[in-house]
């Protein structure tokens, strides 16, 4: 599973990228789906990346891996 968040992270990340920001995984805890994500750059102190983290990053994982229930910058 975590491979899998990774992959997808990995994919959308030159998207932020050409924003000037950038998303590392963290860490996933598997018994409440809650992916943790760093959010670098510009998007560390965006105030739309709460946004950008539910509406865009999770959508994609959900798509993929409907297990994940919720995705929280660290």
């Amino acid at each position: 599973m975590i491979n899998k968040i990774k992959e997808i992270i990995d994919k959308i990340r030159p998207v932020l990228e050409r924003d000037g920001g950038n998303i590392e995984f963290v860490d996933f805890n598997d018994s409440a789906g809650i992916v943790k994500v760093k959010l670098t750059g510009h998007c560390a102190h965006c105030p739309m990346s709460v946004v950008t983290l539910k509406e865009f990053v999770l959508s994609e994982l959900k798509a993929v891996l409907p297990d994940i229930k919720d995705i929280v910058a660290v």
